[in-house]
């Protein structure tokens, strides 16, 4: 293994390499160009240079007319590149963004698959080491060299100016050899005989020799163009030509055929003058140039979007509303929200464009819930994952002055929509993070606002691209992780998860039918009955959403494929409720039995809200003989914790009303824990339970085992506000309460709750500690206030 030393790094160069053969260019090293690979060898030599280190060695062919050029038909000196970039075109090209690293030559092929390898060896000393030390004589030559390449440039007009400032920045001698002699306009066999040459100061010397001849070259040519200009303007009548009367040079198809699909794309005005701009300077260019290639992708981008091209609107609410029915269960508040879209689009014609924001835990139907929305509007419809996105520039798109630039998202997903009026989905919104590259949610205010995206300007593009026809739908997790700008912008629909009879449902109408087909079992056909599923429900999912349930009848399904191929092949016509053992083991969650009047003492029930849906906590609160320690145990948030130390001092407060000493906390050790410890919880709406546990053991009074409770607590006793009521009480019917309390403010929220949910937990609405105390403590110990006591005495200690 060889190591190149270069002043932009060292590179460790195999003994063994994959050759791609070029047809119609000599690379040379330190040039960064993109070129398409076709030939079935040399793309097969390209995926082993991906499967290895990104290392190849391009060799030139002899003689560009043969079409599957061998061994003997390569040269032998070629130039080690590092693949930067591959990208796959419709025809199955590849276009590849390669760099080269130094020059090697061919020792020997050696046996490989459908492409060339070979072991290699680098060229010359020179390329083994940084540029020499000190030289007169080359100092001399390299400038030399230099500014006959700078009189060359300006002479032809093949050639962008730009490497003429390129070239004078140059301080590497080993650089500027490579970069003029890469950039000559001669044939490959001269460009073929530097790339061999083994003597720095002998390359300088054919560079000289070359650049004096072909300038000699450029000058005759001009002063003939000069002479037929004067020649033709004496001429009476030079001015007025026939284009019958001369002889025409023949046209460039691609260049016609890029002429043509620019002349019949609808362009806004300033794309069209930006396009007719960058094609004359396209033409301009020497077609191996780097540039070239840039400037062709540029147009390619800008010919394919859709500037004036939509589709048509469905405006039938009937059907938008069964096609939503067929395909979602439930759901029915987003559900209106699109209908009424529909309806107000039927009507005005034209409707600048919602923003929607689908707020739910993982499974309910997010990112499902746009592609029906876009069936029922008959849209095209467009996805993209902003998960983990931290650069600004996969939004706004990357400058073109960077190797393998390319517009953002939201305009590549435009192009691949074909339509300016899609239904675009950008899902997980909340996962957006943020560095030193940029914060990409702002990038997204742009984006999402009605009033600015209609000029929506991308930096790859330089021009405004209008987005007011889209229909934006984002989703996400939690609303807390969106930046508040952001949230600002988009009307949030939320998603609370699923009841379990809206699980069943779904089981036997979506889930089952997909997985039937899915794993084969269509000639059978086996049912599934409701008992069941509704076991599935009950005992082997717990989850907001359905994803778990559609992994278990995945398994359901799996097991039956088995049986009916086996080697005992068996029909099965139906699964019933006792073949789940079998089919799926033990149950994996067990049915709570809560019953009235069970002994919890220092155990109360809240209800957590969390981005998988609610769930059903038990805080659990023990008192030993101690001196007055606070422990909190089970991975708490700072929130979490300020509620248990608010609860304290409630308690303390209170310490007369309850029957304890006044000095009690001097004497014993609290104890808070809240269990799973593994998982981190936090959040304002733990503090009455935790007080209610924590008065339950320090008075020795059990707890009601069928209620749950949610809501902050101040030092008073006042019951705060708290949200996500709708998730919480949805797992309240889950796991078998029967009771509720929630702060008396949130008691608009109850209207909104599933009329299963309201038939099934009992709202109770309360507005102090002392009203908490009342519903959640059972019965009197000796010595301790009872619920009767409680009742009484709350009206005379009311707290305000």
């Amino acid at each position: 293994m060889a190591t190149v030393h270069r002043v932009d790094g060292s590179f460790e160069i195999p003994d063994e390499l994959p050759v791609i053969a070029l047809r119609d260019l000599v690379y040379f090293p330190y040039m960064v160009l993109p070129l398409l690979i076709g030939r079935r060898p040399s793309v097969a030599a390209l995926e082993q240079a991906k499967a290895g280190r990104g290392l190849a060695l391009l060799l030139a062919q002899k003689d560009s007319g043969v079409p599957n050029p061998g061994h003997d038909d390569l040269y032998r000196a070629g130039t080690v590149i590092r693949v930067i970039q591959v990208s796959r075109l419709s025809d199955g090209t590849a276009r590849v963004v390669m760099e080269g690293l130094g020059r090697a030559g061919i020792v020997e092929y050696v046996p490989s698959g459908a492409g060339f390898r070979a072991s290699v060896e680098l060229l010359s000393e020179w390329e083994c080491e940084l540029d020499p030390e000190p030289d007169s004589s080359l100092d001399a030559s390299s400038r030399e060299v230099a500014r006959l390449f700078a009189r060359y440039v300006r002479l032809s007009d093949k050639i962008p100016d730009e490497l003429i400032r390129a070239v004078s920045e140059i301080g590497d001698r080993v650089r500027l050899s490579h970069l003029v002699s890469g950039h000559l306009l001669v044939g490959n066999a001269e460009k073929q005989k530097l790339l061999e040459t083994t003597r720095l100061g002998r390359s300088f010397a054919i560079l000289q020799t070359l650049l004096e001849r072909e300038i000699e070259v450029l000058q005759i040519q001009r002063k003939l163009d000069e002479q037929i200009s004067l020649h033709m303007d004496s001429e009476p009548g030079a001015g007025l030509f026939d284009p019958r009367e001369r002889d025409e040079a023949p046209v460039d198809p691609e260049w016609a055929e890029l002429e043509n699909t620019i002349a019949e794309t609808p362009l806004p005005d300033d794309a069209r003058e930006r396009v007719a701009k960058e094609f004359e300077r396209l033409r301009k260019l020497n077609p191996v140039a780097p540039e070239a290639s840039v400037i062709r992708t540029y147009l390619d981008w800008i010919l394919a979007l859709p500037w004036d091209s939509e589709t048509q609107d469905s405006l039938d609410v009937g059907r938008a509303a069964g096609v939503l029915d067929a395909e979602h269960h439930g759901l029915e508040e987003v559900k209106e929200r699109i209908l009424d879209h529909i309806a107000v689009l039927s009507l005005v014609g034209r409707l600048q464009g919602p923003i929607l924001c689908l707020v739910g835990p993982p499974g309910v139907g997010k990112t499902s819930l746009g592609r029906s929305i876009a069936r029922c509007l008959e849209r095209k419809f467009v996805r993209v994952s902003l998960g983990g996105v931290r650069d600004e520039a996969e939004i706004r798109g990357h400058r073109r002055t960077y190797v393998g630039a390319l517009p953002g998202r939201v305009i590549q997903g435009m192009r691949k929509s074909g339509s300016r009026n899609p239904v675009f989905l950008l899902d997980e919104v909340d996962k957006l993070a943020r560095d030193f590259h940029g914060d990409p949610g702002a990038a997204l205010l742009e984006v999402l606002d009605p009033e600015q995206n209609r000029n929506f300007a991308d930096h790859y593009l330089e021009l405004e691209f209008d987005l007011s026809n889209v229909l934006f739908i984002t989703t996400a997790n939690t609303l807390g992780e969106i930046p508040a700008p952001l949230r600002d912008r988009m009307e949030v629909i939320r998603l609370p998860g699923y009841l379990d009879t809206e699980k069943q449902v779904i089981a036997r109408q979506f889930l089952w039918p997909k997985q039937i087909k899915r794993h084969g079992l269509d000639p059978y056909a086996p049912a599934i009955t409701d008992e069941a599923v509704q076991r599935i429900v009950a005992e082997y999912t717990r989850e907001a959403g359905v994803r778990q349930l559609e992994r278990r009848l995945s398994r359901v399904a799996r097991k039956l494929a088995r049986r009916v191929t086996g080697p005992e092949a068996q029909r099965i016509d139906s699964v019933e409720a006792t073949d789940l053992p079998a089919l799926l083991g033990p149950p994996v969650h067990l049915p709570q039995h809560r019953e009235e009047g069970a002994d919890r003492s220092g155990i109360a029930c809240g209800l957590a809200w969390t981005a998988a849906g609610g769930e059903v906590l038990e805080v659990e609160v023990a008192v030993v003989p101690g001196s007055g320690k606070i422990q909190l145990t089970g991975t708490l948030g700072e929130v979490m914790k300020e509620s248990a130390f608010a609860a304290v001092t409630y308690a303390r407060s209170r310490a007369r009303w309850l029957g304890l000493e006044e000095k009690f906390h001097r004497e014993v050790d609290i104890h808070i824990h809240i269990p799973e410890g593994a998982t981190p919880k936090d959040g304002p709406s733990a503090g009455i339970t935790i007080a209610v546990a924590l008065i339950s053991a320090l008075t020795d009074t059990p707890t009601r085992a069928n209620l749950a409770m949610t809501g902050e607590i101040t030092l008073r006793g006042r019951v705060l506000v708290v949200g996500g009521i709708k998730e919480k009480a949805v797992a309240a019917l889950r796991g078998g309460i029967k009771r509720v309390l929630l702060p008396a403010t949130n008691v608009t929220d109850i209207d909104r709750l599933p009329e299963e949910v309201r038939a099934g937990v009992r709202m109770v609405p309360v507005e102090t500690m002392d009203q908490v105390l009342t519903e959640a403590l059972v019965a009197r110990r000796p010595g301790v206030p009872g619920r009767s006591e409680l009742a009484s005495g709350s009206e005379s200690l009311q707290v305000t």
